[in-house]
């Protein structure tokens, strides 16, 4: 399986997801690593575009081919599965809480979770801490520029 990120150029190759371990985001808490990846290089766009302030263009931005094992189970999300609020933003500690426990648990590698940001699309948050994670591997990587109207004001 074919997933996407975007990434700035220093960390292109880094799949540790040591960025969402600093930060926390929507489905991990600060101190829980995860690497964050989407269904499509559209899908990564938006999630980028909606964490930048407007007027400011990302530079030095690559996309990451990642390419997940076939033979690994995946644990899914799915909407219904959720409160109403999982999309609110700031998002709700929920979200959170079922992230960091997927990490945690190491049952599955991969986790297939609905976006917040484009309705009927899906991220896939892959847990570095599972025993088959050297099979993810980054399968090509080329600079990527965004489209100056995205961030306008």
């Amino acid at each position: 399986m074919r997933v996407y990120r975007l990434s700035k150029g220093l960390y292109r190759n880094d799949l540790s997801g040591k960025g969402a371990e600093l930060a926390g985001g929507r489905w991990n808490s600060k101190g829980i690593a995860m690497l964050y990846t989407s269904e499509s290089i559209a899908l990564c766009t938006v999630e980028v575009a909606v964490h930048m302030p407007l007027g400011i263009v990302p530079k030095d931005y690559h996309l990451v081919h990642i390419t997940l094992p076939d033979d690994v189970p995946m644990k899914e999300v799915t909407e219904d599965s959720l409160p109403t609020t999982w999309k609110s933003f700031p998002h709700p500690n929920i979200t959170q809480e079922i992230g960091d426990a997927f990490v945690l648990e190491t049952e599955f590698l991969v986790m297939k979770v609905p976006s917040a940001t484009v309705q009927g699309t899906h991220n896939y948050l892959i847990n570095p801490r599972h025993r088959d994670f050297g099979k993810v591997q980054v399968a090509a990587t080329e600079p990527f520029e965004f489209d100056k109207r995205l961030f306008v004001k």
